[in-house]
């Protein structure tokens, strides 16, 4: 079922000011020396473009004073196009650049955040969601960094040099230009302030959409199973309209925004003109002086309605940074300590759960976990089964910290997890869980996941162990097969086959299977079964499974119900106690195993 994200459009902040922009400062900080190199090719081109109008008027005003005057004019103007057309140039290369850098450091950085973040985060929020932030959020400040802001720093420059080039060639002109300036900024801050909300608004409505579409893409399959095409279709389709609907009144904002400033900007020019033109019949002003005004007057309207413009890119630039910031900045339930002990090595692999209690956050009033104490041998073969939710993948899920117990400890070889780098004790886990991940890679990369520096003889060895090396150089490529997006081009107990052999060739002390066999036929199961006694010989092994036949051979089974050990034992004791082990026992069992 496609939802939305608990982080709605209605539970952010808004973004208030452009001063949001602020939380990039520490991504831009590094590249410094890039940003003024940038910044003094924009004030050369700024200042060459200032100086063209000085060009004209001389032209204009010496067109009768002979030839060679004549031609030392337009030689001068093309030595300032010229100066324009390279500082251009180097101010396009330095920005963009510095733009992409910026922005690739942030991708970096958010991903860097995200990956590394606990399933608690992962509840709150659609990885297609995340994936726009990343992706269209970067996009939207790639825009303004790489383009946006040079371009207003740039307006802004001939704007101030407009005005004062304009009081030196005519300063009555320029207090007529001064008194439409008020009626420019009113609207661009009034309906800045509404363009702003509506920027957020539709960053989100996006980012809602690319969640709903991640997930349901994910779910195909599902989807198709139970004829809900069409229901997932309307609710995608109600998701985007509502991002249109938003980017609509956006679009509409702006669009009246640069109708009125556009328009009460050249209005005011022509009324500058009528006057000027007035002056020139009077013989107050040159011609020359007064195409100078003209041209002066043009860049400085220009450069406004263009910083009209470019300030709702900057809004929307801000609300974008916010999100960001908003994920670099998200506090996880789960930290590593400041000095974090190191797991003794050799790893043993003895674990312990001293007095364990855990509520899910998303369902506080059941216990997963209630008062477990359990303590497992190094290279001892624990098999856990109870009927689902009893609390045996919790087990798994606290053992690898990914929950961290609310009363009691976890530890491992006598170190509480809490007092370790997750990827230090990690390091000396291998799992294979009831639904393995496959990436889009090939199916040798697939299984050196587990132990990335190892060799292809060492991969293929694991594969041999796990019964996969016959079916995986039997694929079109052998292993270096791509098995595309989550091994679709695998059936389920390859899949798991070649989970197992990513564990094996992982080597750890630890080994954690959950439902490692569940999706293999009989022939196989048998074969896996063996390769997975011979894996867990020295290791501390942790089984989960429904199938008791997988399990009978375990050095002792635990039994779970309704997240607390009612009972455990060897097979033959607890099926000889009766109670839910025997039960279970019964049920799957004929009476002649």
């Amino acid at each position: 079922m496609v939802r939305r994200s608990k982080t709605t459009t209605e539970d952010r902040p808004t973004t208030k000011r452009v001063g949001a922009l602020r939380g990039l400062w520490p991504f831009l900080r590094p590249y410094r020396g890039l940003a003024v190199s940038a910044l003094l090719a924009l004030v050369l081109t700024a200042s060459v473009s200032l100086v063209l109008p000085i060009a004209v008027r001389r032209v204009v005003d010496g067109f009768n004073s002979g030839a060679a005057l004549l031609d030392e004019y337009f030689g001068a103007a093309l030595v300032i196009t010229a100066l324009l057309a390279i500082g251009t140039g180097a101010r396009y290369y330095l920005v963009t650049r510095f733009g992409e850098r910026v922005v690739a450091d942030i991708r970096m950085a958010v991903f860097d955040r995200v990956i590394a973040m606990s399933p608690a985060f992962f509840e709150k929020i659609l990885t297609g969601e995340i994936i726009s932030r990343i992706t269209t959020d970067t996009t939207l400040i790639l825009s303004v960094i790489g383009s946006s802001v040079s371009v207003a720093l740039r307006n802004f420059l001939i704007f101030v040099g407009g005005m004062v080039m304009l009081l030196v060639t005519s300063a009555k002109l320029t207090g007529l230009v001064l008194l439409i300036v008020p009626a420019v900024i009113v609207p661009i801050i009034v309906l800045g302030r509404r363009l702003r909300g509506l920027s957020r608004e539709n960053q989100d409505w996006i980012a809602s959409s690319s969640g709903s579409a991640s997930e349901a893409l994910l779910s195909a399959q599902t989807i198709q199973a139970f004829t809900h095409e069409t229901r997932t279709r309307d609710r995608f389709r109600d998701v985007t309209e509502k991002s249109y609907s938003t980017a609509n009144r956006r679009i509409r904002t702006r669009a009246m925004m640069t109708v009125i400033v556009i328009f009460l900007i050249f209005s005011g020019v022509v009324g500058v003109l009528w006057v000027g033109a007035r002056d020139v019949r009077n013989d107050i002003m040159s011609v020359g002086e007064l195409v100078q005004f003209v041209i002066y007057a043009v860049m400085v309207a220009g450069s406004v309605g263009a910083l009209s413009e470019i300030w709702g890119e900057l809004q929307r630039a801000a609300g974008a940074t916010e999100r960001l910031i908003e994920l670099l900045q998200t506090k996880d339930n789960l930290e590593d300590p400041e000095t974090p002990m190191a797991l003794p090595r050799p790893a043993k692999g003895a674990i312990s759960f001293a007095d364990v209690s855990f509520h899910y956050p998303s369902r506080p009033d059941t216990s997963a976990l209630d008062h477990v104490t359990l303590e497992i041998a190094a290279g001892e073969t624990v098999a856990l089964v109870g009927p689902s939710g009893a609390g045996k993948t919790t087990i798994i899920q606290l053992i690898q910290r990914f929950w961290d117990p609310e009363t009691g400890a976890v530890s491992i070889d006598g170190v509480d997890l809490r007092q370790m780098a997750r990827a230090d004790f990690r390091q000396s886990i291998a799992l294979v869980p009831q639904d393995p991940v496959i990436f889009a890679a090939s199916a040798r990369e697939n299984i050196r996941f587990g132990r990335p520096e190892a060799s292809d003889a060492e991969v293929e060895a694991a594969a041999r162990a796990a019964h996969a090396l016959d079916f995986l150089q039997a694929l079109p490529d052998g292993l270096e097969t791509y098995v595309g997006e989550r091994g679709v081009m695998l059936s389920g107990g390859q899949k798991q086959r070649v989970a197992i052999a990513r564990a094996m060739l992982r080597d750890a002390p630890i080994l954690l299977l959950d439902e490692a066999t569940s999706a293999l036929d009989a022939a196989s199961e048998r074969a896996v079964q063996a390769a997975v006694e011979q894996l867990a010989q020295d290791r501390t092994t942790i089984i989960i499974a429904h199938r008791l036949a997988t399990v009978k051979k375990a050095d002792r089974i635990v039994v779970f119900d309704q997240g607390r050990i009612v009972a455990q034992g060897t097979h033959e004791s607890l099926v000889a106690e009766g109670g839910l082990y025997a039960e279970l026992a019964r049920l799957q069992f004929t009476e002649g195993e």
